[in-house]
């Protein structure tokens, strides 16, 4: 990425802020800075992003801006913008996830994130089933139905959509908003399955029974039916993944 420091006030990069193209380039430099294309110490400029992305100062600064609130880069006077060691990632941020399974390190990315999935859905059924509300559990059971009818047809788009309300309405009826905080990071990484190529064309069997056994302790309050089902949904995913969960480095 250039680093320029050239001033280009008044030139054609001096347009007002576009939604697009403000996710356009913080989803590059979010996308260079994930997969080390950006290693940490880099010093980056304003105009230096204006003149790699052809942008306005003013896109530019909010891209900092927002990278800085994610601890991926900081700023100090007569020093610039630096991007940050990856110890201080705000590695919860589902944006930071969606960028570091869209760079070469998914692998590793995938596998750390299942760990905490491991570590933390089962609990969360478990205590879905002692403290969901009785319109949370229909609900469930009504989304598992979902994820099976759609499933069978192959329809990938409307099975994630029903996948991440799934998931999403166990991390909430939980009842520890701890959990809850994880569902934007959960989300991306059902969607990334599906976009990346990663899912069957039709989900397996035993994943749709294990997302209907899930619902059906939920519903009956049997809190370690539900955790005993949503261990067989992470089994699955880690099969499905190939993953090993070997020691992250390896």
């Amino acid at each position: 990425m250039s680093t320029a420091t050239e001033d280009h006030a008044g030139n054609a990069y001096d347009g007002g802020l576009s939604p697009a193209m403000h996710e356009r380039v913080l989803d590059a430099v979010g996308v260079a800075i994930a997969s080390g294309a950006l290693a940490p110490g880099t010093r980056l400029t304003l105009e230096g992003l204006q003149q790699e992305y052809g942008v306005s100062r003013t896109v530019a600064r909010d891209t900092m801006k927002v990278l800085e609130s994610m601890n991926l880069v900081y700023s100090r006077r007569r020093v610039g913008i630096v991007v940050q060691s990856p110890e201080l990632w705000n590695v919860y941020d589902p944006k930071l996830v969606r960028w570091r399974l869209a760079s070469d390190r998914r692998a590793q990315q995938y596998a750390s994130l299942t760990e905490l999935r491991i570590a933390v859905e089962p609990i969360a059924a478990a205590g879905a089933a002692r403290r969901a509300s009785a319109a949370e559990r229909s609900q469930l059971v009504s989304l598992a139905a979902d994820l099976r009818r759609l499933g069978e047809a192959g329809e990938l788009e409307a099975f994630l959509e029903a996948d991440i309300a799934y998931h999403r309405l166990l991390l909430k009826s939980c009842g520890n908003e701890m959990f809850w905080a994880l569902e934007g990071m959960v989300a991306e990484v059902l969607a990334s399955r599906t976009h990346q190529g990663l899912m069957p064309f039709k989900p397996r069997q035993e994943a749709l029974e294990a997302h209907e056994k899930v619902a059906a302790a939920v519903a009956g309050g049997d809190a370690t039916a539900a955790e005993t089902a949503m261990h067989h949904i992470l089994d699955e995913v880690r099969e499905a993944m190939g993953l090993h969960l070997t020691p992250l480095g390896d």
